[in-house]
């Protein structure tokens, strides 16, 4: 990613950090969550897990929902019984306030206002065998980063939500947020990773230069691209 990104012109000056070197951060913050009573274990589906715990976003840039349906509240206990020691081999979900509107300004779309239990429920923050979500991963490493403004695309607002929720159970600075516009192919589809055809290293190959490709991404025609 770094050597395509330097082809395109733009240099990364910053550390290089992996998450997988990382889990005790990710464990720290779990652990004060229970402690403080925000989690519960969960006992859901495979299946469920695997959908939960990648970055939620919506493939049709049309739509405002994401992948995430809101949870049923199958797991969650009374608060009174909400467990406070860790019991590796678990999935911990983060109990949200009930109907409480998180609120943002977004530098890009505005002001923006989710509410719990209607746009999203309990999400998950760890996985059993050991592994964090990846809302509670971006937001202790936002925090450890010093990072101050976070720009994505506008299918993670409702993550922003979520993030948000975790920022104030940890005590920590919320960083201002830029969504922006998703590019898109013919049919209206977000462009992810899955589709090579449009990858920085396919266009490279193709013999497309640097600026062309800087010219078509902010002019968001980069699907019109075609082989040479």
């Amino acid at each position: 990613m770094l050597e395509d990104l330097l082809w395109l012109g733009i240099a990364w000056s910053g550390p290089v950090v992996t998450q997988s070197e990382r889990l005790q951060q990710y464990r720290s913050a779990l652990d004060r969550l229970l402690l403080e009573g925000w989690i519960y274990p969960c006992r859901c589906s495979r299946k469920d897990l695997e959908r939960m715990m990648q970055a939620p976003h919506d493939d049709h840039a049309t739509q405002e929902t994401e992948d995430e349906r809101v949870y049923p509240g199958v797991c969650r206990p009374e608060r009174e019984r909400m467990e406070r020691a860790f019991e590796p081999g678990r999935n911990y979900r983060f109990r949200v306030p009930e109907g409480a509107a998180v609120r943002f300004v977004d530098g890009n779309l505005g002001a923006q206002s989710f509410v719990t239990e209607h746009d999203f429920g309990d999400f998950l923050v760890w996985r059993k065998d050991g592994i964090p979500s990846y809302q509670l991963a971006c937001v202790v490493d936002d925090a450890a980063m010093g990072i101050t403004e976070a720009v994505r695309g506008r299918d993670l607002l409702k993550s922003t939500a979520r993030q948000i929720l975790l920022h104030q159970a940890l005590g920590l600075r919320t960083p201002a947020y830029f969504h922006t516009a998703l590019l898109v192919d013919a049919q209206g589809m977000r462009l992810a990773k899955r589709h090579d055809a449009l990858a920085l290293r396919t266009l490279r190959q193709r013999g497309h230069s640097p600026a062309e490709v800087r010219e078509m991404f902010a002019a968001n025609a980069i699907n019109v691209l075609a082989p040479r």
